[in-house]
């Protein structure tokens, strides 16, 4: 009535209501706006691990009830069973991811670099941190040496100048090991010297690289991490070799997965698009170190407009190798598709806030039916990073693979399963080829290689391997192995022609073994029911009694009736 008499209408009266709340409320409730929206476009969690008293998030695992590996392995680390806290002032996947690229405070270390040349004229750039090297003595490595070695293979455009690289090997060669970075050819300050160029599925050169490792230094345990892009070839090369692989052990870290669903994933957001762009140029600068060969093999002009990773593996990628389109190539290098054939023990790390690599590419199925994978998941870590401490001086992943590692290598399993496989070698083959792939057009390849005889390949070496002097007591370990395995290797084929049952006898003993391994898991998880669920089992079967007690009283009165009567009408 009052708007009515004054002639005003119901929106003059909003504004002039509106007027008369102080700027400094619209300016707080505006700042409050953009808080949250702040906090959800860059994914911040800071709030969430207040609320849970900053003890993180628990490890979520992933494998195979029978798994081995995880009960004879997995089941020691430690921080494979505990919680995940990122660093507070990282507390979002794109901060830590950022972080990691600018700073990542990697440990100051030297490299001992030896050049290694491919079959197909390619160079590969392998540095080396020994053990020796931390102590400031001259480490050379003994053809005959046992230490363990382990072969790092970077993700894309990376090379062993990264952070995430320089922690992973400065914590292995602290731990006594001798490490190596596989860098792709093109990368690490190394001309590209032939017409090949890596890709996410170009495993050649992970496979020459561990099989001239493994002639050289035979003796020594061989042991494999990849991350991301690095971690995709790995897998997928362990998924080739299948049993035939002299590799121990290895590790995936941030592994895309299936690159079709991360195609799609990384051009869905706005934030993803901005890493699209961010690697597109990071490819562009590697295909401007080598422009006189891309110019020749590829679209250069397309390359470079390429504005995000599809556009540079259309223009390059795909003409280079190739490939008939860009999914083609995303199909056939997807390590997801190889995930069942992997036959050593693997640990699989991967972030579920991971910008880059999403969570809907992991393939949970197929790591569960595989007895030699575990999978670990945190809901924090971003790409590659997994700060933590207040400092962010440490890698919550590399603790991780560094504990698994160093598990596998002192347990049983890994020394009985390389004596399986060099027993089954002879009689067992993947279903995968083995030999260097030679088609182009089916396989991927850029340039044909030659498929007789070992790898006769060219090494410019500054490493200079002479004999080295262990510790007494690793002499002492290498040699009770190598004594009992001689041993167990000279008998068996003495008593088998002389008693021809013992051999049958000894199988059947093995495979009754090989039952009560199988079964032990399941007795304890029975056991493990039967003591903290009885309670629950008994106050069920209350609740189903008591639930069905109208039912069944009904239908014993229906029976017990029509009995009393059968004998009354016969009498």
């Amino acid at each position: 009535m009052a708007a009515a008499a004054s002639g005003e209408s119901a929106g003059e009266l909003l504004l002039r209501a509106a007027a008369l709340v102080p700027a400094e409320h619209y300016a707080l409730a505006a700042l409050v706006a953009v808080s949250v929206l702040a906090y959800r476009f860059v994914e911040l969690h800071a709030i969430g691990d207040l609320l849970r008293g900053l003890r993180g998030r628990r490890v979520e695992l992933t494998f195979h009830p029978a798994s081995e590996i995880y009960h004879r392995v997995a089941s020691k680390c430690r921080s494979l069973h505990g919680r995940y806290l990122a660093t507070p002032w990282l507390a979002s996947p794109h901060l830590q991811t950022l972080f990691l690229g600018i700073h990542g405070r990697p440990p100051s270390f030297t490299y001992k670099r030896q050049l290694y040349t491919v079959r197909d004229g390619g160079t590969i750039a392998l540095d080396w941190l020994l053990a020796f090297d931390l102590e400031d003595a001259d480490g050379i490595i003994s053809k005959d040496s046992s230490t363990p070695l382990l072969v790092v293979v970077p993700g894309l455009t990376s090379d062993s100048d990264a952070a995430y690289a320089k922690h992973l090997v400065h914590s292995m060669a602290r731990k006594g090991w001798n490490v190596v970075v596989s860098n792709h050819r093109g990368l690490g300050g190394v001309s590209i010297t032939s017409d090949c160029l890596y890709n996410a599925g170009w495993t050649e050169d992970v496979r020459e690289t561990i099989n001239y490792l493994h002639c050289k230094y035979p003796k020594a345990p061989m042991f494999c991490v990849g991350t991301s892009i690095g971690a995709n070839i790995v897998v997928k090369y362990l998924g080739e070799e299948g049993k035939s692989t002299p590799v121990a052990g290895a590790a995936s870290i941030c592994s895309p997965w299936d690159l079709v669903v991360g195609d799609r994933f990384i051009s869905r957001k706005l934030v993803q698009r901005l890493y699209d762009k961010a690697l597109a140029f990071g490819l562009k600068g590697y295909a401007k170190l080598h422009q006189p060969i891309l110019a020749r093999l590829a679209n250069w002009e397309g390359i470079n407009k390429s504005r995000s990773i599809r556009e540079f593996d259309h223009h390059a990628t795909c003409i280079v190798a190739k490939y008939e389109t860009v999914d083609t190539y995303y199909r056939r290098c997807s390590s997801a598709s190889f995930v069942g054939n992997v036959s050593v023990p693997l640990l699989c790390v991967n972030a579920l806030d991971d910008p880059v690599c999403t969570r809907e590419a992991i393939p949970w199925d197929e790591c569960r039916a595989n007895k030699n994978i575990v999978l670990a998941t945190t809901q924090n870590g971003g790409h590659l990073a997994f700060f933590q401490g207040l400092t962010a001086g440490k890698l919550w992943w590399v603790g991780a693979v560094s504990e698994f590692l160093c598990a596998l290598h002192d347990s049983s399993y890994m020394h009985r399963q390389k004596a399986e496989d060099h027993v089954l070698h002879s009689s067992l083959e993947s279903s995968i080829d083995k030999s260097p792939y030679v088609s182009i057009l089916g396989d991927g390849m850029i340039a044909p290689v030659i498929n007789e005889g070992p790898p006769s390949s060219q090494i410019t070496d500054d490493l200079k391997p002479n004999a080295v002097i262990n510790s007494t007591q690793e002499d002492e370990q290498a040699k009770e192995v190598e004594n009992k395995s001689v041993t167990d290797a000279d008998t068996v084929p003495a008593q088998s022609p002389a008693v021809p049952g013992s051999a049958k006898q000894q199988g059947e003993e093995r495979y009754a073994d090989k039952i009560r391994d199988a079964i032990a898991p399941v007795k304890r998880s029975l056991s493990k029911l039967t003591r903290y669920q009885g309670r629950s089992v008994w106050l069920l079967a209350y609740v189903a009694l008591v639930t069905s007690w109208p039912l069944l009283g009904s239908l014993a009165f229906m029976v017990f009736r029509k009995k009393s009567r059968n004998p009354l009408s016969a009498k």
